[in-house]
């Protein structure tokens, strides 16, 4: 069985888990605490297994994979249905597009490595670094509600009636705005298309728990 190295509130881990749940596949969660004793990501044993000292990591006796978008996307050639991409290249390259702006531009600037150097390394305060958190995802969301209203405008998910990649990766983006107290009255595309997702589930399994 596959083992999902992950810690439950990291939105990377969140989007592994709603695409293991898709596809059907068993797996033993083995959790790595980013805030227990300074962060278990940083210790020496996890280090062999991932050398950035992140999550997720996905394993087994004989491949071991980082990086979210990348198991994601070895998951759906391994296990065709349902597919995460659509037949259609363009629609593959959109699906690619939203799921970057999502894990690639935004999510990256809000991760715990990157706060913990601002206000450790950087000394930056409470006030500033909610900022820092409000400017750089609100941003991103209003990208994403232009653009994805602009595809698609009124169908189920990101990309049509089918979940796809897009999906997979927004949902955890919006928890983590959710989470983080941010209003989403001004996305309610981005909302329609989280409930959706949310009535499946292969997603409501996968949501973080406090």
């Amino acid at each position: 069985m596959y083992e999902l190295h992950e810690f439950h509130l990291s939105v990377a881990s969140y989007r592994v888990r709603i695409g293991l749940n898709l596809k059907g596949v068993e797996y033993q969660s083995v959790p790595v605490s980013l805030v227990k004793g300074g962060g278990e990501q940083h210790l020496p044993e996890y280090r062999a297994l991932n050398v950035q000292g992140l999550v997720p990591t996905y394993a087994d006796r004989d491949i071991t994979l980082t990086q979210s978008i990348a198991i994601l996307e070895y998951l759906d050639e391994q296990y065709p249905e349902p597919a995460f991409l659509p037949g259609d290249a363009l629609k593959r390259a959109r699906a690619r597009q939203i799921a970057h702006i999502a894990a690639c531009d935004i999510q990256p600037l809000l991760n715990l490595r990157v706060l913990a150097y601002l206000r450790t390394t950087l000394k930056v305060d409470q006030a500033a670094r909610s900022k820092w958190f409000r400017h750089w995802m609100l941003e991103g969301l209003d990208a994403l509600e232009l653009l994805i209203t602009a595809e698609t405008g009124s169908s189920t998910y990101c990309l049509g009636n089918v979940v796809s990649l897009a999906d997979i990766v927004l949902v955890p983006l919006v928890f983590q705005a959710r989470r983080f107290k941010l209003a989403m009255d001004d996305f309610p595309r981005l909302c329609e298309i989280e409930e959706a997702c949310l009535s499946l589930e292969a997603f409501r399994r996968a949501a973080p728990h406090d």
